[in-house]
């Protein structure tokens, strides 16, 4: 992701062997830039002078960051009094592979609690080294929830906590008296990864929405391709359990059943059940039938198809004035061949990455 702090080039330009190391404290994420390098171009010598690594990553770094290691040695001492933001809504213990049992704790916070506001600076400079296209949020906007994810662990005789991770959500007002909480970002730092963590808070925020009367449905904000194969292990799981989504309904098409009871039930919304219809419905299919598998890929290419739909009854509208050209390229129109390879294409897409979900779902099951 340096293309974020340093140009769609990635290059830094008039160095030899540089190095740049950023450290960040585990508890209050204090960080320590050092900077290295054996030889460094000259404006004098070679009229231009080299690229100001630390002023491109100082417009990203939280304020008051330590140059100084001695300084951050101090700073790292004091982490054994750090205490996490807000008040615990949840707590699990894994064992990742080849490692030892971790527990974690899970923390809701608003931007107005003491200490926070400092402490999300140091947290959110993280997702820009991590997150493509990642910005920034306005954090007096009342509306923000976040959930913060910490390691807590004992060493010496003493607790102490390591930042694993959070999410922030945005709650939107849906009419006349709901909100629609919006998932905004999601964010596991590398040591904790691979562990589940992600699913894990997913869901804790999940079984907070579900006993929340007020709640409409939940969205997610342009999410990335892991985390909507997160997403749809998550729900798919859930539901597993619903009475609509077993395999004699599923057999039998989308229906409104299916969107109402996921919406009831999980505040999914219909988008998204959609989704989990497909995934569990490939599920209950046996590919090895071949009349099977073929009203599965039908009922799928069924919904791909819809924006081909649309593009026809606007054709209709637009061709009495249009001429042939002019209407090829207003709708970008594509030729019966290529609509039918574009449909296989994304059906095969599709089909990828719902075996990925239902791949991970058979090891919980």
């Amino acid at each position: 992701m340096t293309h974020q702090l340093f140009g769609d080039s990635e290059l830094i330009f008039g160095y030899k062997n540089l190095n740049v190391h950023i450290y960040y404290t585990a508890a209050r994420l204090i960080p320590y830039l050092n900077i290295s390098y054996s030889e460094s171009c000259h404006e004098d010598q070679h009229g231009i002078k080299p690229d100001d690594v630390e002023k491109s990553l100082s417009n990203e770094l939280p304020p008051n960051y330590f140059t100084n290691l001695d300084t951050f040695r101090v700073a790292l001492s004091e982490d054994v009094n750090f205490r996490p933001f807000g008040h615990m809504v949840d707590s699990y213990t894994l064992t990742p592979k080849n490692s030892e049992e971790k527990h974690f704790e899970v923390y809701y916070v608003k931007i107005e609690e003491p200490g926070f506001r400092d402490f999300h600076v140091k947290l959110q400079s993280f997702i820009k080294f991590y997150i493509d296209a990642a910005s920034y949020i306005d954090v007096d906007d009342q509306q923000w929830d976040f959930f913060l994810v910490f390691e807590k662990y004992k060493e010496n005789g003493e607790h102490k906590y390591a930042t694993a991770g959070y999410m922030t959500v945005y709650n939107f007002y849906a009419y006349p008296s709901r909100i629609r909480p919006r998932i905004s970002q999601v964010l596991i730092l590398p040591p904790f990864q691979k562990m589940g963590l992600c699913a894990r808070v997913l869901q804790t925020f999940y079984n907070i929405c579900y006993n929340r009367p007020e709640v409409l449905d939940i969205t997610v904000e342009d999410p990335s391709e892991n985390f909507q194969r997160v997403r749809d292990f998550v729900d798919a799981r859930n539901c597993c359990n619903l009475k609509s989504f077993q395999p004699s309904e599923l057999n039998q098409g989308f229906s409104h059943e299916m969107t109402h009871e996921a919406q009831l039930k999980l505040k999914l919304n219909r988008l998204q059940a959609r989704r989990m219809y497909e995934i569990l419905r490939l599920k209950a299919t046996d590919r090895g039938n071949k009349e099977h598998y073929r009203a599965y890929r039908l009922d799928v290419k069924r919904r791909l198809n819809i924006p081909f739909l649309r593009n026809r009854r606007t054709y209709k509208k637009l061709e009495k004035s249009l001429s042939d050209e002019e209407l090829s390229q207003t709708l970008g129109l594509m030729k019966k061949e290529q609509k039918f390879q574009y449909l296989e294409n994304a059906f095969q897409e599709e089909l990828n990455s719902y075996q990925h979900v239902l791949d991970r779902l058979s090891t919980f099951q």
